[in-house]
């Protein structure tokens, strides 16, 4: 890994807000993944000049946006002119998913291993860290990336989970009454652990291990190489 060949690491503690963005926070400080070189959050639609110049602050080099194509035309991210490498990878590249959350978690974990590949080929660039990635809301088809990177460098499943979770709190959700009438978006709906371990359970169960899986998705060993020592699969 080239994050940091000091050893040193960099960013701001694991609450830090940028203003004029959602649920945006470090992923890392989890396993062998320093603070300081990955972090997740909302759309930049909104990004204010002020937290252009937090952005600046942190040293993130690479935003990674997840949005489907008409989502990204409609609510296109504002940057302030920040010199920084801009990718749109989508997990979907249309604005169609399934409604039902439980159903959307396996979908997501199919289609987000290109996202996760360019997440990790800019991680261990020595001019591609750190790295925000985001979605619209930051907490699914983010929080699914997110987890599987983390999962890459080591975190225990309860870590990953933990962090997955936090986006309720970071975005004011909760589960909705019984009596809730017709379903709500996307966006209002709170992330749970068994959303998280359904998209695990995917991958694992249609390709043995993540390591496997991205090389369905087009990693080279290369790729892999930077990965930490003891990853299973390697």
């Amino acid at each position: 890994m080239k994050i940091d060949e000091a050893g040193s690491t960099v960013g701001t503690p694991a609450g830090t807000g940028v203003d004029g963005v959602r649920n945006f926070r470090d992923a890392g400080g989890l396993g062998a993944l320093p603070s300081g070189v990955l972090y997740r959050s909302g759309a930049l639609h909104t990004l204010s000049a002020r937290g252009a110049r937090e952005l600046t602050g942190l040293g993130v080099r690479t935003v990674v946006d997840l949005r489907s194509g008409p989502e990204t035309a409609d609510r296109p991210d504002v940057l302030h002119g920040i010199p920084l490498t801009h990718l749109h990878v989508p997990v979907f590249a249309e604005q169609r998913w399934p409604d039902e959350q439980m159903a959307l978690y396996p979908a997501m974990a199919e289609h987000a291993g290109r996202a996760v590949l360019a997440v990790l080929r800019r991680l261990a660039a020595g001019d591609g860290a750190p790295v925000l990635v985001h979605c619209a809301s930051g907490k699914d088809r983010t929080g699914v990336v997110v987890a599987l990177v983390q999962t890459l460098f080591g975190a225990p499943e309860e870590s990953v989970t933990e962090d997955f979770l936090r986006s309720n709190t970071a975005l004011g959700l909760s589960e909705p009454p019984l009596s809730s009438p017709a379903p709500r978006g996307h966006n209002t709906r709170p992330v749970t652990a068994a959303h998280l371990a359904r998209a695990l359970l995917w991958i694992r169960s249609h390709h043995g291990s993540l390591p496997a899986y991205l090389r369905t998705r087009g990693a080279t060993e290369q790729d892999l190489a930077a990965l930490p020592v003891g990853t299973p699969g390697i």
